[in-house]
């Protein structure tokens, strides 16, 4: 029988991880190779480091696979709180969210092929080939947009299971709540409401950091095994 506090530090040193990892491709490849409205500056950007598309594109698929096991592992170590906000949590943090990335990944590898210039492309020109590589990297821009709203909706029931449970300080479950909600919502503007992207874009990032302090209490301190402002904790599952 795995105890709740191997869970829980299981689950932290795998969010820390993937919180390490996810950055790479999801900010710094991004902002280091893509001029904004400037097709062949990207595509140049891209072909003399080709090296860095491939490095973004194995963050994407590996933080992914991590993202796997920490949901997982939270879901075994959640169960016995709520087994109906565990499985929405497994739901909405891993069987949809990673198969939209991994998918949303084929998008770069599609720039990286149209850089590098291959025979059977021949039938573009160096222009038309670079408007493609750009077009694929926004639309891989827009992916991770439409992943964000799973990775928004997925801490709602996360943060629900760290309130209830009484293994946490309930304040963490409460700043879940409010990271998956900005998340939610600045996918959406994004999205629909471009123009009032940069008016979201600021307060999202500050809510959004609310996700962090569950990632540091799981991986350093791990659950709580005793009552907590009187919640009865409850024992491990086998």
């Amino acid at each position: 029988m795995e105890s709740i506090q191997r869970r829980a530090r299981t689950a932290g040193l795998l969010y820390l991880l993937m919180g390490i990892i996810a950055p790479i491709g999801l900010i710094i490849v991004p902002k280091a190779l893509m001029v904004p409205g400037d097709a062949a500056a990207t595509a140049e950007k891209v072909r003399a480091s080709l090296w860095l598309l491939r490095l973004g594109i194995a963050s994407d698929l590996v933080h992914q696979v991590l993202g796997i096991f920490l949901v997982l592992q939270l879901y075994r170590l959640f169960k016995p709180v709520s087994e109906l906000l565990a499985q929405q949590m497994l739901i909405l943090g891993a069987l949809v969210s990673v198969p939209i990335v991994f998918l949303n990944s084929v998008n770069q590898m599609a720039a990286l092929t149209l850089v590098r210039g291959p025979a059977f492309l021949s039938v573009f020109d160096r222009s038309q080939a670079d408007a493609l590589a750009y077009l694929f990297l926004r639309l891989h821009s827009q992916g991770i947009n439409v992943a964000s709203i799973f990775w928004g909706l997925w801490l709602i029931p996360f943060g629900l299971l760290v309130v209830r449970s009484g293994w946490f300080p309930r304040v963490l479950g409460y700043l879940l709540l409010l990271a998956g909600s900005a998340y939610f919502v600045d996918a959406f503007v994004t999205i629909l409401l471009p123009k009032l992207a940069p008016l979201v874009d600021g307060p999202a990032l500050l809510l959004e950091a609310g996700e962090l302090p569950i990632v540091l209490w799981l991986a350093i301190k791990g659950a709580r095994t005793r009552h907590v402002d009187g919640a009865t904790v409850l024992a491990p599952n086998a």
